[in-house]
């Protein structure tokens, strides 16, 4: 099979080629990337000359080179992960969001309808439920109350793509995964930016009083189901993706100070963020039941691998943190130094 990736020099976009490639050697793969801030070619560079995969450098919202891609390739599947997908930046500055989560989805959406597209994996976010209230667990029929203008954009981008199954019989499948993390992961997101401080002493910012609870999916785990789906989705459906292990923020920053040796004298408090979500739960009982597929990473193991992986590629870390994040970086935190007190 033919497929076209969207966003695969991203963090999760990047770990599902080379998961894919790996389990299919005989299938290829074509990534279409804008390289923005959180896009990074070095996170493939251990594959680029695989001869079933090619790099296109492009944006999703540029009509006209997604139907010459779609016409000259005729993608057997598309995954789309390309997306702006952190919710501070979204708070700072909602137009990318919108732009291209809504807009570069439509555009691929137009092309995949031209060409009679295959197959449509759409990824999307546990964050579309919102906020959910102890015990409660969102399934796939969950009503959606996103909070942020990146998880709106994000729930924009299902009903469209699902849209384009019910009117036009595009073959859409959606799926909706809680936090990921590990390997070449941003370090904007809270486990590499903990572990990243903590080998560096510094201070560890946790948000408000730290107790939100998230529920935790190793990166590798969430790629097995992405395939899953590729493989076996039932075209029209959405399916949630969710790790099985759920804590607090202020649980996993103490897990990473003990297994990296650091004190917890680290860790400090900032300002919370505006309309801050306090608790995510994925039900994600019909992917398995369905695909077969459950998570097989437990916590401990995957954030023990994923420290020793930062650990072992300090250099990928000093050259992703320069330029951009650091100007983030000083407009959440330095600058708000006046907010730091000790937990």
């Amino acid at each position: 099979m033919k497929l076209l990736v969207t966003g695969g020099a991203g963090f999760i976009g990047s770990n599902f080629i080379r998961y894919y490639l790996a389990e299919r050697p005989g299938d290829s793969i074509l990534n279409l990337d804008k390289l923005t801030y959180a896009g990074n070619l070095e996170n493939l560079s251990d594959i680029e000359n695989h001869p079933g995969y090619r790099f296109v450098k492009g944006d999703i919202c540029d009509a006209p080179l997604v139907a010459e891609l779609f016409g000259a390739e005729r993608p057997d599947v598309v995954v789309h992960f390309a997306a702006e997908s952190h919710v501070d930046r979204s708070i700072l500055s909602p137009s990318p969001a919108f732009e291209t989560n809504l807009r570069g989805t439509f555009t691929l959406l137009e092309a995949a309808r031209q060409y009679k597209t295959g197959r449509f994996v759409h990824i999307s976010t546990d964050e579309v439920y919102g906020s959910l209230e102890d015990p409660l667990e969102a399934d796939e029929n969950f009503p959606l109350r996103p909070s942020s203008p990146y998880s709106a954009a994000k729930a924009g981008s299902d009903l469209l793509a699902l849209s384009f199954h019910t009117t036009y019989k595009v073959p859409v499948m959606v799926t909706r995964a809680s936090n990921n993390y590990g390997p070449f992961q941003f370090p904007e997101k809270l486990i590499p930016l903990l572990v990243t401080n903590a080998f560096e002493d510094q201070p560890l910012p946790i948000y408000g009083d730290g107790r939100q609870v998230r529920d935790w999916l190793f990166v590798e785990d969430h790629c097995a189901a992405i395939a899953a789906v590729v493989a076996g989705g039932r075209e029209g459906e959405i399916y949630n993706v969710g790790g099985n292990f759920s804590c607090e923020n202020l649980h996993v920053a103490r897990e990473i100070l003990r297994l990296t040796g650091k004190p917890e004298s680290l860790l400090k408090t900032v300002a919370d963020r505006p309309g801050h979500d306090r608790r995510y739960a994925l039900s994600s009982v019909k992917i398995q039941r369905e695909l077969g597929w459950s998570p097989r990473v437990d916590f401990s193991t995957g954030l023990a691998r994923t420290i020793e992986w930062y650990r072992s590629h300090r250099s990928w870390v000093s050259r992703v943190k320069g330029g951009d994040y650091r100007q983030y970086y000083q407009q959440h935190y330095r600058d708000r130094e006046q907010t730091l007190s000790r937990l």
